[in-house]
């Protein structure tokens, strides 16, 4: 009797060669994946530009009173001076700051915060077509 072997048992066969490539990419492609669902997470987490408006005591100093506002959030003076990207003391008292959203619920809940609101910049269209204008706080 005479003994055959399966063509896709044959150490060379492209059938197998196509087999394991196929496996080793599905592999990686699954190894992957927590990866690519980290990363709305760690997106979730970036800084963005908020704008922070507070109920400032009359009398005190504005930026002093809104790094003591902000420093509870970001455990140091140092962090919360590093964040703060403008203060706001005329029309209306607050500050901006980069936060992350974790930060901004911890934020909203400080004695004096009165809003925690993102940034946005506005597209104006000028008097001239195709002028257009930046506006923002920021």
């Amino acid at each position: 009797m005479k003994k055959t072997s399966s063509p896709l048992l044959q150490p060379r066969s492209p059938l197998l060669i196509l087999l394991l490539f196929l496996t080793a990419a599905t592999a990686a492609a699954m190894a992957a994946e927590p990866e690519q669902n980290a990363a709305p997470a760690a997106a979730a987490q970036e800084a963005a530009v908020h704008i922070v408006y507070v109920d400032r005591p009359e009398g005190a100093d504005a930026e002093e009173f809104h790094l003591r506002t902000l420093t509870p959030v970001f455990g140091s003076e140092q962090k919360a001076k590093d964040s703060v990207l403008y203060h706001y003391k005329h029309a209306a008292s607050g500050f901006s700051a980069k936060l992350t959203p974790q930060q901004v619920e911890e934020l909203k809940k400080q004695p004096g915060v009165l809003q925690v609101v993102p940034s946005q910049t506005y597209q104006l269209h000028g008097p001239q077509s195709g002028t257009t204008r930046t506006m923002g706080l920021m």
